[in-house]
């Protein structure tokens, strides 16, 4: 009676009905199979989630590179207008619906978090400190962002993950002293406001892409500031000053379309792919590929405890993402042992 009610039953009856098939073998294969399904999903996520990290890592210089052009205000109003323009004609082009009534007040997360707060914050704080400077202190946002991805999210990553994270915060708060005289300046404390700001938008935007596309979470946070990004144009670009050279205009196209759309929608797929804390520990080499930037496109000169620091938190990198795919691994054995039970088991 059973067989006849439930396909699955009648499978796994199957099994154990058949003297020349046991239980055994066929739950370590279906586990080795779902094992073996785990990696390719978690690489294509990695992949995601550091191209996310490679455009990001070009934000501060081309928002150096936009300050030659721009005042702060201008810059970062008129940077939130062209993203949102952007994703608004791909979310028109594509006939994309309104997100369900539920998720627009993530959405306004996203956006006061990625899309105004973080810009603006990290450009007030690039008015007084170096770009390699604000790179290594914002090496701080992947423990920030594990942090609250843990408490919105409820992932549980392992004791390793956090020891190798808190290790890399330790580097960061280390270099930020050194590198500050033992005091902090005005600059950090908007880089700091920065993190909180920029890891609650992460968060929100990686739990809303397991739902909707990561392209569609930054276009309609884009597209919900998009108000408040042309109010904050028609006033502040009249009153700043505006000189407008090649590399101005390309800090800002970057800024818009590289840093704000295009890097945001991997990094949220990544995210989604991956998971919050996993994902974002890989911002950890952000400040090494800033530094690199920072040195090719500005002729910035670099302390020597800047590259120390970077390279130290690499190390930490590798610490939290062999960390999270042991404990992937663990998780999908655990869960095909429970669907490879039999019934009644």
């Amino acid at each position: 009676m059973r067989a006849e009610n439930s396909a699955t039953r009648t499978s796994a009856i199957a099994v154990v009905a058949d003297p020349t098939v046991t239980p055994h073998p066929t739950s370590a294969a279906t586990s080795m199979a779902a094992s073996a399904a785990v990696p390719p999903a978690g690489r294509s996520g990695t992949v995601l989630a550091g191209l996310g990290v490679v455009a990001f890592s070009l934000t501060f210089p081309a928002t150096a590179w936009g300050l030659e052009s721009f005042g702060p205000w201008s810059l970062v109003a008129l940077r939130s207008v062209l993203a949102a323009l952007v994703a608004g004609g791909v979310l028109l082009a594509a006939r994309v619906p309104l997100p369900a009534r539920r998720h627009w007040a993530g959405l306004a997360v996203v956006g006061g978090g990625v899309v105004v707060g973080f810009p603006l914050l990290t450009t007030l704080a690039l008015q007084t400190s170096t770009t390699s400077h604000a790179a290594v202190v914002v090496g701080l946002l992947p423990l920030t962002t594990a942090v609250l991805g843990s408490l919105r999210t409820g992932e549980r990553p392992s004791r390793a993950f956090w020891i190798a994270a808190l290790a890399g915060a330790a580097v960061v708060i280390a270099f930020t002293v050194q590198q500050s005289g033992g005091a902090l300046t005005t600059g950090d404390l908007y880089l700091f406001g920065a993190l909180l700001v920029c890891a609650a938008g992460y968060t929100e935007g990686g739990r809303l892409a397991r739902v909707m596309p990561g392209w569609q979470v930054i276009g309609w946070a884009l597209v919900l500031c998009l108000p408040l990004a042309v109010a904050g144009s028609l006033v502040a670009v009249p009153l700043e000053p505006v000189h407008l050279n090649a590399h101005g205009v390309l800090g800002l196209v970057w800024v818009a379309a590289g840093s704000t759309f295009l890097g945001l929608y991997v990094w949220y797929r990544g995210m989604a792919a991956i998971g919050v804390a996993r994902a974002s520990q890989l911002q950890l080499a952000q400040p090494l590929l800033t530094l690199v930037w920072s040195f090719l496109l500005l002729g910035e000169e670099l302390s020597a405890a800047a590259p120390v620091a970077a390279v130290a938190v690499l190390v930490c990198i590798a610490a939290t993402q062999r960390a999270g795919r042991r404990a992937g691994r663990k998780a999908g054995t655990v869960r095909s042992g429970r669907e490879s039970r039999p019934v009644g088991s």
